[in-house]
């Protein structure tokens, strides 16, 4: 049986007879006029018109003084009809390939085909050639399927080729985005790009990673967790409506619905409260979603969710009491524990009563279809919310629960620099103690503060929106899954002077 190594080695050989004929195998030139997509949904109206198109070869069969050669794009694929009269000869300078070089093409490699649109005697429609040049010679073969998921992660570029509603997934995540860039955008927001490196990390709990800058001398650098605290700086600074769109790190394990580097976006909108934050996002979703997949209605593992109603709203402390019979109030890390052991919940050294209440929360929610608003939650939970003036122990905060799981983060922003400083004081003590997740205390970010900043909406959501709603694993949610380094023992083989 035949081994990559082989395949390889005999398309080497068909690269050296190229080269010997003079034919440049990897020009840089290509003089596309159609997709495939574009020549098929005009057909009739190209019919006897001469196109050129490019392509990778999907099929290739030659039956003497005829070949028939599938050619995919982005937009589809068609057929190359070559009727050996009628192509063109050899002409190596130009990289024009004549019929008695079709034999030199595989599946895998590149060309550009120029003829006239036609139908074939069997009806297919196809192009028949004039003129044949190869673009590329693919040196390994495609496979004809890949199911194997560490060799998919790993080769994500045949993974795409191979199967193409994964590349279709990846197109859908573009217009997620895009979708939100528009929506934001339309509503009066702006996109200001902030740093990745940070002096102080904060805005969320979470482990960050940590570099070092050699121009500043060798001073420590953490990769942002949040967005947060630089957009808030953004509004101090007179901006009324801000976003950032792109990555964020978190040096944590591997889930379904968590990767240490993700796509995510934050708002904040000056002169808003949470109560307008719910309003603008049930309609961002609704607006964001349609356009992505085309309908509000999904099914989703076993939940059925149906985005274009009314949402519900679920009291935080109600929940936990009705569930538990715990008042998050008025609790010891005891009663807390013994709540987790109860339902199978770990109990850690580390485990404070938010940790553990907000432990107590997630085994509630992992049921919850949705969509469902999750607010007044306590402010031992969230300690960058302003507190709500109707009840000092519960913070103006809104999270959407959706087929499980929470999908963002809204509140009604701190702006008192006294409150901020004394809530991080809080957070660094616990950090000191051994809780890598605890907030920084960004001093920073108190003296922006104490030059005033106005009443504020923010919020935030990851790509594990679209995760959820396009029924994925967070790895198959992104292109290229970060996978500990590993070479296999065919590549080692075929590279043994380097490897």
């Amino acid at each position: 049986m035949a081994t990559l190594q082989d395949y390889r080695d005999e398309r080497l050989k068909k690269l050296e007879s190229l080269k010997n004929l003079g034919i440049d195998p990897y020009p840089a030139k290509a003089n596309r006029t159609h997709m495939t997509g574009e020549v098929l949904e005009k057909f009739d109206e190209l019919q006897g018109k001469t196109v050129t198109i490019s392509g990778r070869v999907a099929a290739l069969r030659k039956f003497g003084k005829l070949a028939f050669i599938v050619v995919r794009d982005e937009s589809g694929q068609m057929q190359l009809f070559l009727h050996g009269p009628d192509v063109d000869a050899l002409d190596a300078p130009k990289g024009v390939l004549g019929m008695d070089q079709v034999g030199l093409l595989d599946t895998g490699d590149f060309i550009e085909a120029t003829g006239e649109v036609i139908t074939t005697k069997t009806g297919e429609k196809s192009i028949g050639v004039k003129t044949l040049r190869l673009l590329t010679k693919a040196l390994r073969p495609m496979p004809t399927e890949l199911t194997n998921k560490e060799e998919r992660f790993r080769r994500r570029y045949v993974d795409m080729n191979v199967n193409l509603d994964v590349r279709e997934r990846f197109r859908r995540r573009s217009v997620f985005w895009q979708a939100t860039r528009d929506f934001l955008n339309d509503h009066g927001f702006v996109e200001i790009n902030i740093p990745v490196l940070e002096h102080t990390t904060g805005g969320a709990d979470a482990n960050p990673f940590v570099t070092h800058m050699d121009a500043l001398d060798d001073q420590q650098f953490y990769l942002r967790i949040s967005h947060e605290l630089p957009l808030k700086r953004l509004i101090g600074a007179g901006f009324e409506k801000v976003y950032d769109l792109g990555p964020r790190f978190r040096n944590e394990n591997y889930s379904d619905e968590h990767l240490p580097e993700h796509i995510a976006m934050e708002w904040y909108w000056a002169y808003a409260n949470w109560q307008d934050g719910m309003k603008f996002m049930e309609e961002m979703y609704k607006v964001t979603l349609e356009k992505t997949f085309g309908t509000l209605q999904f099914k989703l593992g076993n939940f059925d969710v149906d985005m274009s109603g009314e949402w519900e709203v679920w009291d935080y402390a109600t929940v936990i009491k009705d569930r538990y019979g715990i008042d998050v109030y008025d609790t010891t890390i005891e009663e807390v524990a013994a709540k987790l052991k109860e339902n199978g919940l770990e109990v850690e050294k580390t485990d404070s009563i938010p940790r553990g209440v907000d432990k107590l929360w997630k085994h509630i929610r992992k049921d919850v279809a949705g969509p469902v608003w999750l607010v007044n939650t306590p402010k031992f939970i969230s300690p960058l919310a302003k507190t709500n003036p109707e009840d000092d122990r519960v913070v103006e905060r809104f999270q959407p629960v959706i087929a499980g799981s929470e999908l963002g983060n809204g509140f009604s922003e701190l702006n008192d620099p006294i409150d901020q400083l004394n809530r991080f004081t809080e957070q660094q003590a616990m950090r000191d103690a051994g809780d890598d997740e605890a907030m920084m205390l960004d001093i920073d970010y108190v003296e922006m503060l104490e030059y005033g900043m106005p009443p504020a909406c923010g919020w935030g959501h990851s790509e594990r929106v679209f995760w959820i709603f396009e029924g994925v694993t967070a790895r198959e949610g992104v292109p290229f899954p970060q996978l500990k380094s590993e070479i296999d023992e065919t590549t080692k083989a075929i590279y043994p002077d380097i490897l």
